[in-house]
């Protein structure tokens, strides 16, 4: 049965106003590339996930899914800024939407191009990829039919695409939730949405080799995807956040109707959607952002879990944890999944700064990896609803540090846009925090921390965050916005999402 689908809110869960701004910029001074350098392939690159030029260091790529575009409004564009050994190189900047030359589609009003992003290397040939979805493409008669296309990485970055999936009224695309993996162990990537399978390999004219329907569940909304060798077998699995409300209320936290589901990756494909209970035989709390990485070394990929809905206190809570937003671990094992071994971390653990107030979205706009190469994936999180003293909304983020015994709230560090070092000033609205990315894109084996803030000057901006020596600081950290991509400021909601 075709899963139904409404469109995200801004910021996964926050809601941005659209109005004329510019964006104020500070940038690194990294020297630029000479135009006519074609760097050559490192052995190893194609690791690398997110390095489309293959150069060896890993390329940022942000959405601003209500971009303006040729005076088309909400259109969208997608950023992507390539990595160096100084870290993010703005001169060497590119800005893609439906106008870009040999990008399929054109641009035009409300598609949302770059609402869901997806870095890897598709094709094979050594250069990361990105899958760039647009949820309001209208195909044919029929309006937001939505899409899927894969721009193709090469020595000098992302240039070319091909439309890998196209909605019909039956069976929609959702672009918004993207996980990329390879599923049945054959050496190739496949991708994976809320609501279909394309298997990899993918190639420039034909696009995926195969592809089917994914259903979770009969009836669903799809909350959150991510990919990874949960019961280290050597192929992926794929996990889903899912709910079933009647009018996908996604502020309602009820334990109820958010589940999680594992569908194990075996030689034949995704296995049949296992869903999560707690030992007692109880339905285990889904949430609305998923990440998985192995924060306790152990060779088996977690769970991280975000809650970042709380009700902001208008419906009663079954957990009081849930109050301004919490993280879950779930542990992963040869069984899969082991929800005997959980953690729960909020803005009252021990050791993590701040309190939990109702509407903060702790939990939200995870990302995972090892921020200071100790072999433990560390998290970061933002809470894009967090107020700054008085201030509503203005946003906060958190890095959480993995362990021996997994995620805990020991060495966490948060950080604001009134924390001294980091550029501008926190304001109403500004939803820093509603997404982040960890990415070493400086090559040092540490990876640096961005931020978005798509409410900031109403048009939304990016925060990059150096890593010196065990983690990301304010200390040196820039931001960059329209003025910097030569972009039109007009409520773009840059830095709503990174590639995953």
């Amino acid at each position: 049965m075709t899963q139904s689908m409404s469109k995200r809110r801004i910021g996964r869960g926050a809601g941005v106003a659209a109005a004329v701004a510019v964006v104020a910029a500070v940038t690194s001074p990294v020297a630029a590339q000479a135009a006519d350098a074609v760097p050559t392939t490192p052995a190893g690159a194609a690791k690398l996930h997110d390095d489309f030029n293959g150069d060896g260091y890993q390329d940022l790529a942000v959405a601003a899914p209500r971009g303006k575009v040729g005076g088309k409004v909400r259109a969208g564009y997608v950023a992507v800024v390539p990595g160096s050994a100084q870290g993010i190189d703005l001169t060497r900047k590119q800005v893609i939407s439906q106008d870009t030359p040999g990008i399929p589609g054109a641009a035009e009003a409300e598609d949302y191009y770059g609402d869901g992003l997806a870095a890897g290397d598709l094709d094979g040939d050594g250069y990361a990829d990105l899958v760039v979805g647009s949820q309001g493409e209208d195909v044919g008669e029929v309006m937001s039919a939505g899409t899927l296309a894969v721009l193709w990485g090469g020595p000098r970055g992302l240039s070319g695409g091909t439309a890998v999936a196209t909605g019909t009224e039956e069976d929609r695309v959702d672009p918004l939730h993207q996980a990329l993996g390879d599923f049945n162990g054959d050496g190739h990537l496949d991708l994976a949405t809320g609501n279909r399978l394309l298997y990899g390999p993918f190639d420039r004219t034909s696009g995926a080799a195969s592809s089917r329907t994914l259903a979770f569940e009969a009836e669903y909304f799809t909350d959150d995807v991510a990919a990874g060798d949960v019961d280290h077998d050597g192929i992926t699995d794929l996990v889903a956040l899912i709910h079933d409300h009647s009018d996908d209320d996604t502020h309602d936290p009820d334990a109820k109707n958010r589940r999680a589901v594992h569908l194990r990756g075996t030689p034949e494909g995704l296995s049949a959607p296992a869903l999560l209970k707690n030992p007692d035989g109880t339905r285990m709390r889904g949430g609305e952002n998923l990440g998985i990485g192995d924060v306790d070394d152990d060779g088996y990929a977690d769970l991280v879990i975000g809650r970042s809905a709380d009700g902001s206190g208008e419906v009663p809570l079954d957990d009081p944890l849930l109050k301004g937003g919490q993280i879950g671990v779930v542990h992963g094992s040869a069984d899969g999944p082991d929800t005997s071994r959980t953690t729960i971390i909020t803005q009252e653990t021990p050791a993590v700064p701040g309190g939990s107030e109702w509407g903060d979205g702790f939990g939200g706009g995870l990302s995972v990896a090892d921020v200071d190469n100790d072999g433990y994936a560390d998290v970061s999180t933002g809470s894009g609803g967090e107020s700054i003293g008085d201030v509503y909304a203005a946003g906060q983020i958190t890095i959480l540090r993995g362990g021996k015994s997994g995620l805990t709230g020991n060495g966490a560090v948060s950080m604001n846009q009134n924390t001294t070092g980091v550029p501008g000033t926190a304001e109403q609205n500004d939803f820093f925090g509603a997404d982040t990315r960890l990415l070493d894109a400086d090559g040092d084996g540490r990876a640096e921390l961005f931020a978005g803030a798509p409410g900031e000057n109403r048009d939304g901006a990016v925060w990059a965050f150096r890593n010196p020596v065990s983690g990301p600081v304010a200390t040196g950290s820039v931001s960059f916005g329209a003025g910097t991509l030569g972009t039109v400021a007009d409520g773009s909601a840059l830095g709503s999402g990174f590639a995953r």
